[in-house]
């Protein structure tokens, strides 16, 4: 029964219209407490500002797809970003699960099969939640220390994480993980879950890469409300991927609401005063929706003459 209504089209275009009402929801109530916010902007500061956060957005989806085809599942770029940036838009539904689940749902059309894309979307979490921290670990105690002060916690546990991802520590988590579900079948047909230590590497490079599209686009609201172009930058990139990794594991705020704007109007004080830095705060929510909701209606688009593989049959053993 459970089977039925998970494949049923009925269902996935209901779930489908839900999260799109949230997303336009979203994006409205962003736009309504930032629309005087952004009247006072330069003309060119909210679109740079937007297209730094689709590239970041899109070194993003690179290091999901390369941790996918490390464990033998490869997808197209262009099937990669359809399942990626449809699915990221579960995650302004409450509770960020729903993204997740829809990642992992919508990668099956492409014959991916659920423990392998599952495994893969933990294991981008992971790496973007070690990669964020140890950026913001180098960055913020260089240009904010109030925001090191309060969250020395978080930022401590970078080295750990970064330590973790080593391909045997995560093979073996992979493993240990997969171990009760050993019995269904199609954990069984998919094969042993292994994941490449180059499939790693380049996961955490994208990711590294990502960091620099989207702190640009926090440095662009910056300076767009006054900051010193120079003396932002830092704040700007560590402050953001403070706040989004936090934002990220609070899963009971969709899309990290509220915990996003605390850390960076904290993490801006060295360089903005704190009016200036909630303006950048409820900007940056509005430019990253966007962003989203641009990249789930471009990959539809550019996605469209790629068909699904016929039938979500898992992956061959290898």
């Amino acid at each position: 029964m459970l089977s039925r209504l998970r494949n049923s089209p009925w269902v996935r275009w209901a779930l489908v219209l839900l999260v799109c009402v949230c997303a336009g929801w979203a994006l409205w109530a962003n736009w309504a407490q930032a629309r005087e916010a952004a009247a006072s902007l330069p003309l060119w500061a909210l679109p740079a500002a937007v297209l730094a956060g689709m590239a970041g957005l899109t070194a993003q989806m690179l290091a999901w797809r390369a941790l996918l085809a490390g464990m033998g599942s490869p997808l197209p770029r262009r099937a990669a970003a359809r399942v990626m940036f449809v699915g990221q838009l579960g995650k302004y539904l409450p509770g960020s699960v729903w993204a997740f689940v829809a990642q992992v749902e919508l990668a099956r059309d492409w014959r991916v099969p659920r423990s392998r894309g599952a495994a893969a979307t933990l294991l981008a979490v992971a790496v973007t939640v070690a990669v964020s921290l140890a950026v913001a670990g180098v960055a913020l105690p260089l240009s904010s220390a109030e925001a090191a002060r309060r969250w020395w916690w978080a930022l401590a546990l970078a080295p750990l994480l970064l330590a973790a991802l080593h391909p045997r520590v995560v093979g073996w988590g992979i493993r240990l993980a997969a171990r009760p579900f050993a019995r269904f079948r199609e954990v069984a047909e998919a094969g042993p879950l292994e994941v490449r230590g180059r499939a790693v590497a380049a996961s955490v490079g994208w990711t590294l890469v990502a960091w620099v599209p989207l702190g640009l686009h926090v440095w662009v609201l910056v300076c767009g409300v006054g900051g010193d172009p120079l003396r932002s930058l830092g704040p700007a990139v560590g402050a953001y991927a403070l706040a989004w990794t936090l934002g990220l594991l609070v899963v009971f705020a969709p899309a990290g609401l509220g915990v996003r704007e605390a850390v960076l109007v904290v993490a801006l004080a060295p360089v903005v005063d704190a009016g200036a830095a909630l303006v950048v705060a409820v900007l940056s929510r509005l430019v990253m929706t966007v962003a989203d909701v641009g990249w789930a209606g471009l990959s539809v688009l550019l996605s469209g003459r790629a068909a699904p593989a016929a039938g979500p049959v898992p992956e061959p053993r290898a």
